[in-house]
């Protein structure tokens, strides 16, 4: 049963400030975020066309996901890669001319 009461305006026009608690992250995104780490440390130690890296695939790692991954931490460190598949999961490293994909609509040169 509800209970009905009347009440001064000011709650109205001045509530009182909460501040909301911080919620704590799940076991699952805490895993995320130390992934998300680990994956932009590595795209930072890609300098060279020869650094090249393997990204593993756990038992529960969906490879389409851990490869959107990748790239989210490419994009955001500003680094061009490429991403090719491995026996065991990704192989990464610098996007060069030769690496890029042929597929899709060719580039315009810009002019």
């Amino acid at each position: 049963m509800v209970r009905i009461r009347q009440v001064d305006v000011s709650m109205l026009d001045k509530p009182k400030a909460t501040a909301a608690k911080p919620r704590a992250l799940s076991p699952k995104a805490l895993a995320r975020q130390k992934q998300h780490r680990q994956l932009v440390r590595m795209v930072g130690k890609i300098t060279a066309p020869q650094a090249v890296f393997e990204v593993r695939l756990g038992a529960d790692d969906k490879a389409l996901t851990v490869r959107q991954r990748i790239m989210k931490a490419a994009g955001e460190a500003g680094k061009d890669v490429v991403v090719r598949k491995s026996d065991k999961g990704w192989l990464v490293a610098m996007a060069t001319p030769d690496r890029r994909s042929k597929r899709g609509r060719r580039r315009t040169k810009a002019g």
